[in-house]
């Protein structure tokens, strides 16, 4: 008996599956996640729709800069419910664009240091800008990495541990550099391509910003130790206004020292500062590290710090400030 046995052709065009609708894209997200192919960077601990939805926020985001469904799961990931586009995601974005003349980057060394750039023109308008993020500005911005171990905060076990420095800065400085210069250099110029994403690193560091302001201190229990007596309160910045007190008044009640409101009383009260001479001279007001260190909580000094550094980052030329 002869049976038909259709016959393999070879040739034609491969087609992406894009989905239309939402329901669509929620199928997809459910279709990558059990078949194992969701990135675990997407979707960290999620599962169920939890983790499909994540997948589907990126396929979204991705297909509003012109990417294909899977295409956007290799380039995008999903930071504190943000979307974010990995290093090279962002550039190969702008160089799908089809608005690209010329795209370069690169590091630079000068005088001993190193110099990240991107420079890039328009193809449709002829506008080119080239920008640079040194070493100099990574260091101001509290980004440059230098040690091999460093402390780090273990929240499960409430409790700093001592740890390989796992930080991209740290492993690839140079294309780190670059890449800082790509995202501010490609958002500025290509600001319609790119839609207000930004790359990974980027997200990570605004998210770890915004972490710090929830900072619990680790329970202590005052029955177990005499507690010292209480220091007055750091000195408010010049602008703020203050009575004088009697010479011989005391004060009739003293507050109880709380972590977290002096973490947000430096934090809000650098955020009226103009210049880096107001920061230094706030900074120097609230003595932080001696408080910190007479309060018990000499392990938050480096967060206190982390605070002043993003201040100083903030009013520094290369963001606007």
């Amino acid at each position: 008996m002869n049976s038909h046995v259709p016959t393999l052709s070879g040739g034609g065009n491969v087609l992406a599956i894009v989905p239309q609708t939402f329901e669509e894209t929620m199928r997809i997200g459910r279709a990558v996640v059990a078949s194992g192919l969701a990135p675990s960077a997407l979707i960290g601990k999620l599962e169920g729709d939890d983790a499909a939805a994540a997948v589907a926020v990126a396929i979204m985001s991705g297909a509003e800069l012109g990417l294909k469904p899977m295409v956007s799961l290799r380039s995008f990931t999903v930071i504190n419910g943000r979307p974010a586009l990995y290093g090279d995601g962002l550039i190969n974005v702008v160089r799908m664009s089809g608005k690209v003349a010329y795209l370069r980057t690169g590091c630079e060394e000068r005088n001993g240091k190193m110099v990240g750039f991107c420079e890039a023109k328009r193809l449709d308008t002829g506008e080119d800008k080239r920008v640079e993020f040194s070493q100099a500005d990574a260091e101001r911005a509290g980004l440059w990495q230098t040690k091999a171990v460093v402390t780090k905060w273990n929240k499960w076990d409430k409790k700093n541990e001592e740890k390989p420095n796992d930080s991209p800065w740290y492993r690839f400085p140079q294309r780190m550099l670059a890449w800082r210069a790509a995202g501010y250099c490609l958002r500025e110029l290509f600001g319609d391509v790119l839609g207000g994403i930004r790359d990974e690193f980027e997200v990570g560091e605004i998210a770890e910003a915004e972490a710090m302001r929830d900072i619990t201190p680790p329970a202590e229990s005052v029955e177990s130790k005499p507690t010292p007596p209480k220091p007055p309160k750091p000195p408010a910045p010049p602008s703020a206004k203050t009575i004088d007190a009697e010479p011989d008044e005391k004060p009739s009640d003293v507050s109880e020292f709380s972590l977290g409101d002096f973490l947000d009383e430096i934090e809000t009260t650098l955020g009226g500062a103009k210049d880096e001479a107001d920061v230094e001279e706030i900074w120097t007001g609230f003595d932080a590290p001696a408080v910190l260190e007479t309060e018990g909580h000499a392990d938050m000094i480096e967060a206190a710090f982390a605070i002043k550094t993003r201040r100083l980052a903030q009013l520094s030329p290369m963001n606007g400030g």
